[in-house]
């Protein structure tokens, strides 16, 4: 979708509060999903998955499918045209299973058809022939146990990323946790969906929801057999990813039917078979060593976090790496010792959601520095300003933070915010439980926890991590005009905004008042993935040096004809177009022994209080407040950068208190958003934000990225919060209501 805008540069520019093009036409219900998309004569596909999370596949029987009328095509891997496997670090993952299944959801066969009903009906009618086989569903055991069976034939290893730093000594204060994070869902609300066209040149168009328009694109082609250019992708509206739609979905299986048949095919999820259909957060196992000196002060860290990646690769290797560099939190220490796994199970797969890899270990580790608090006798506030990063300290990895860093100061502000008064007789729809008045508030204590994270922003590790943008200054009509164009997809974060933003404020002494950002789409260069809280870095960064390009080439042609008007020189002279790639400073692979390397571009810290009101008799949990402080660098764009710290802090309290994909021997029991908890605005409480901008120099308009961060230490925070209420040492998150109702004997 094409979004244009105008108004003067100069109220519209960095740092203004620009309306979001977009915005109206989602309240309105007008904006156009990539699940709306229609053409007339299209085919409707569907997928036939497993019911098993491990099996031999002893034979695939098409014909009852095929017999059906109103069915045009059924697929099986025996018909993918080019390789058979794709995946993000790991070409592992088939396109249509082969021999086996390793996963409850797998892909086995595609079904095109002339109604969405018959599609479903049809891929249901494909006998499949299975022999179940002992799934392994324990991740500790798959890496540990050499009599588990292997998912993958190399193994069940994805990635062993050790830290070591120092030689751990013995210290005065000792204090030791295993904690737990269960498996969240990105839960976004446009299921996986897309448009595949057959093209006349023996290619394909495909439109679909997607965080990374090239590297689908390579995926693609390799599957199909195609060179690069003729698989064209072009965004649709995406509602929500987070992290889900990095890995392919529906794509290839699209573009087959599409090119079997010779028809446009529409595919679209149902919620069900979304839960199936794409990577979750990884749940995590972690077992924390910490020592201090009586006053507090860290002496070591030892821990060991163990990831489920599922049945196949994904960005595991990733997760794990930032688990690893960042598994100590943002705290001086200098003897290290953690050892990070990710394991191939027979669960579901996982891979990319917000905060990834660091929202695991920032639970553990801000829980054991309650611990480490209560064991010292001091405050939790004051335990974390004892042990706090700044600028110039080092990292578990030995990589020096070189940019702002004023975490000391970001408690400090946020433990002298006003805590919420305690009402003399309450609202009962304040109370835990809501409306359905579970209590008049006897068994409701109060209790209030911090939590702090520090969250990677862009790629690391060596990744050649860039952005390509495309400007242009051009006359419509009579009227001078200025075109972005980019790769980077908009997934709701704001980007088309901060776009035009940029070219308004670089081009503002041009005075041009009409932006257009194009539709993102792969007839320009790359411009990476909608993560890791990096658009507005490099997409950012690579428009602002288009800007800058078509700024300097206007200027020479202002300076040799001083009597023409813009519009007169774009009349004589033609369009005035630039593109440039922009890349950050180069990061390098930790050490694969020790973990020591400047694997990270720039970090981002978040600190959080939560304020919670719990029934200890029924284990039920209101949160009354959250605080945050945030530095963020620069200010791009007021409402939005609010709206995504109040959305990471949403899903942060998903996980610290509702959300949680249940997985029983390899079977997911709950995909359905009945059962499926996410927090609606009734579970949200009110937001106080503290948003700071010390700018970092190594960044476009110094900004710093703020999607993530909030994520990480809004969950600890608020488990910290229930602990204080409950006096219970709720080592798992989510924290369910027999917690806290019903502790074992043990605590």
């Amino acid at each position: 979708m094409t979004h244009t805008a105008s108004g003067r540069s100069q109220e519209q520019g960095i740092g203004a509060g620009v309306t979001r093009p977009d915005g109206t036409l989602k309240v309105t219900g007008e904006f156009a999903y990539s699940s709306d998309l229609y053409l007339a004569g299209m085919l409707w596909g569907a997928t036939l998955r497993s019911p098993h999370p491990s099996a031999w596949i002893r034979s695939i029987d098409v014909g009852p499918a095929l017999k059906m009328p109103g069915v045009h095509a059924v697929l099986t891997h025996e018909d993918v045209p080019g390789e058979r496997f794709y995946g993000l670090e790991h070409k592992d993952q088939p396109v249509l299973a082969i021999d086996q299944v390793r996963y409850q959801g797998e892909p086995v066969a595609i079904v095109a058809a002339d109604h969405p009903e018959t599609a479903r009906r049809a891929a249901a009618a494909v006998i499949v022939e299975y022999e179940p086989r002992e799934a392994v569903t324990d991740a500790r055991r798959a890496l540990f146990d050499p009599r588990s069976p292997k998912v993958q034939p190399g193994g069940n290893l994805v990635r062993h990323q050790p830290v070591r730093a120092g030689t751990i000594p013995r210290a005065e204060v000792v204090v030791t946790g295993d904690y737990e994070v269960g498996m969240q869902d990105q839960a976004f609300l446009g299921p996986e969906s897309g448009l595949a066209v057959p093209a006349e040149d023996g290619g394909v168009d495909l439109f679909v929801a997607t965080q990374w328009l090239h590297v689908d694109q390579d995926q693609i082609a390799f599957c199909l057999g195609l060179p690069k250019d003729k698989v064209r992708l072009t965004l649709a509206g995406v509602g929500g990813a987070f992290g889900a739609r990095e890995d392919l979905s529906m794509q290839v299986h699209a573009s087959m039917l599409a090119l079997r048949t010779g028809r446009p095919v529409k595919v679209v999820y149902g919620r069900e078979e979304s839960f199936f259909g794409h990577v979750h957060r990884h749940p995590a196992r972690m077992r924390y060593e910490h020592g201090s000196t009586r006053d507090g002060k860290l002496v070591y860290v030892k821990a060991e976090i163990v990831l489920d990646g599922g049945a196949y690769c994904s960005s595991s290797p990733a997760v794990v790496g930032n688990a690893a560099s960042l598994g100590v939190g943002p705290y001086e220490v200098d003897n290290i010792a953690i050892d990070a796994y990710g394991a191939y199970t027979n669960n579901p797969p996982c891979g990319a959601m917000r905060g990834f890899g660091a929202v695991q270990a920032c639970y553990a580790y801000e829980s054991q520095m309650d611990r480490l608090a209560e064991a010292c006798g001091l405050d939790p506030v004051e335990i974390r300003l004892r042990n706090a990063v700044s600028q110039g300290s080092r990292l578990a990895t030995g990589q020096v933070i070189e940019s702002p860093a004023p975490l000391a100061g970001m408690l400090r502000e946020l433990a002298a915010m006003p805590l919420p008064r305690t009402p003399d007789s309450p609202d009962l729809r304040s109370l835990p439980g809501g409306v359905a008045q579970t209590t008049h508030g006897e068994g409701v204590r109060r209790g209030v926890g911090y939590g702090v994270g520090i969250k990677n922003i862009c790629f690391s590790e060596g990744f050649d991590d860039y952005s390509t943008a495309k400007v242009r200054v051009e006359l419509l009509g009579d009227e001078p005009h200025v075109l972005v164009h980019t790769a980077a997809a908009e997934v709701g974060q704001g980007l088309v905004t901060v776009q035009a933003q940029i070219a308004r404020t670089e081009l503002a002494e041009l005075g041009i008042e009409r932006v257009t950002v194009a539709p993102a789409d792969t007839s320009v260069g790359s411009a990476g993935s909608s993560s890791a809280s990096r658009q507005s870095y490099v997409t950012g960064g690579a428009v602002k040096a288009a800007c800058e390009a078509v700024r300097e080439r206007l200027g020479k042609l202002r300076a040799g004809h001083p009597g023409l008007t813009l519009e007169e020189l774009l009349r004589a002279y033609g369009p005035v177009e630039e593109t440039r790639e922009y890349r950050h400073r180069p990061t390098y692979p930790m050490d694969p022994v020790t973990g020591q390397g400047d694997s990270h571009t720039q970090l981002a810290l978040c600190v959080h209080r939560a304020v919670v009101d719990v029934d200890v008799d029924l284990g039920l949990v209101k949160v009354v407040e959250l605080a945050a402080v945030q530095d963020v660098g620069k200010i791009l764009n007021p409402p939005a950068l609010e709206g995504q710290i109040h959305g990471g802090s949403a899903q942060g309290l998903g996980l610290a208190l509702m959300e949680e994909i249940q997985v029983r021997d390899g079977k997911v029991l709950n995909p359905s958003f009945t059962d499926y908890l996410i927090p609606t605005i009734l579970d949200m409480p009110p937001m106080k934000l503290s948003i700071l901008e010390n700018p970092d120099p190594d960044a476009p308009y110094g900004l710093r990225g703020a999607g993530e961060p909030p994520t990480l230490s809004s969950t600890p925070a608020i488990a910290a919060a229930v602990r204080a209420a409950t006096g219970l040492p709720l080592t798992r998150v989510p924290i369910r209501p027999h917690d806290i109702a019903l502790p074992p004997a043990s605590t």
